[in-house]
């Protein structure tokens, strides 16, 4: 089944041009000249993905994508902007935005992107309990809240590819894998890094009944 998008942009050259182009990739499309709208059609039917323009008369993209994160909607989105600056950039994916695009832009690369976007939701990191990943960042759930789980840049890289999926193999810097197993250990005691001989490392899970140490 095509997957199918909404563009939400008033720039109604912009926007059925780029419906155009994405139908003749294949993708459902469906448009939206304001952030009204773009909501109403949210409200009927399911979309896949949203292109969502951030300066439109009435409410501006920004604040829409905010709205729409606050009320639970995870549709993946990319911002359009043609303002410039990393701070906006920071902003957008601040406010909900799973990828940013400035304007001009090539059609080629927002189906890279859309398709990205899409391939990313349709498989999802599945973690095990008390662990998440959201924004690019782990946070630990306790329970009674979820705060931010502190790590290096080379731990949080370890411990993505020790959960993509769960029971991954993962060769890394003996220090890296000790500093990692050592956080995990102070905040989740269900969860443990081994050392499978000879391969590298592994996650397991003691709460879990389907978790097999294979060394």
């Amino acid at each position: 089944m095509n997957k199918t998008v909404l563009i939400i942009d008033d720039d109604e050259t912009l926007n059925m041009a780029l419906a155009r182009g994405l139908r003749a990739e294949g993708f459902a499309v469906v448009s939206a000249f304001d952030s009204e709208h773009g909501g109403e059609i949210l409200n009927r039917i399911h979309v896949d993905a949203i292109v969502l323009d951030r300066m439109m008369t009435g409410l501006d993209g920004l604040t829409f994508l905010q709205n729409l994160r606050a009320g639970g909607d995870t549709t993946p989105v990319i911002m359009l902007t043609a303002m410039t600056g990393p701070e906006n950039a920071i902003a957008g994916l601040s406010g909900g935005a799973n990828d940013y695009l400035a304007k001009p832009f090539q059609l080629r690369e927002l189906i890279l992107r859309l398709n990205n976007i899409i391939k990313t939701t349709d498989a999802p990191i599945k973690l095990p309990k008390g662990l998440i990943f959201a924004d690019n960042e782990f946070f630990v759930d306790s329970g009674t809240g979820s705060r931010l789980f502190a790590l290096s840049g080379e731990e949080k890289k370890l411990l993505v590819h020790l959960t993509t999926p769960m029971g991954n193999i993962v060769s890394a810097a003996p220090m890296v894998a000790k500093r990692l197993r050592t956080k995990l250990n102070g905040v989740l005691s269900n969860l443990d890094i081994i050392t499978v001989r000879g391969r590298g490392y592994k996650i397991i899970d003691h709460g879990s009944h389907d978790d097999k140490i294979t060394e």
